[in-house]
């Protein structure tokens, strides 16, 4: 009974964890396409100099979330091989190599937008706190990535020398 009980518990961590990360992209999805583009046209308005960065901007955002969902598939793969029992896994260790890349491209990509606007003098102080917020964000997932990797690296190894040993 206590048996199925830790089974059902991890069950409903991951089970969580996993509708958490559909629900943080369907909200994702739902900004991208009524929000920005509301918000968008909006700034247009309030801003008429500044037009001619309404796409730009909009393609950049949308740009980001390429990665953003790749993250997200990613952390999806690990849940699951939780769930399967195989959590320290070379799949575990390649979704967390790749999440370290996305965040790390999203970061780079919020740089150059974040550049790109102060060199065009159309920086507004909330766009730009916003984006490097993002921008933090992601370089702070992305180190932490990188750190989980190179920990589920070295469990990987000295697992594996335990089973050549016994």
């Amino acid at each position: 009974m206590e048996r199925l009980l830790l089974k059902l518990e991890a069950h409903g961590a991951t089970f969580l964890l996993k509708a958490t990360l559909i629900i943080i992209g369907i909200i994702v999805l739902a900004l991208c396409i009524f929000w920005l583009p509301w918000t968008a046209i909006e700034l247009e308005k309030m801003y008429p100099e500044f037009s001619f960065l309404k796409y730009p901007l909009l393609v950049g955002i949308y740009l980001t979330t390429i990665p953003f969902y790749f993250a997200l598939n990613q952390t999806y793969q690990i849940l699951s091989n939780i769930d399967s029992k195989s959590a320290f896994s070379k799949q575990s260790i390649d979704s967390l190599r790749f999440i370290k890349y996305c965040a790390f491209i999203i970061a780079i990509l919020y740089f150059i937008g974040f550049n790109g606007l102060k060199l065009l003098n159309a920086a507004n102080p909330g766009v730009l706190l916003l984006g490097l917020v993002i921008m933090f964000a992601s370089a702070v997932i992305g180190v932490f990535a990188a750190i989980l990797q190179r920990l589920m690296h070295k469990v990987m190894t000295i697992k594996n020398e335990n089973e050549l040993t016994i």
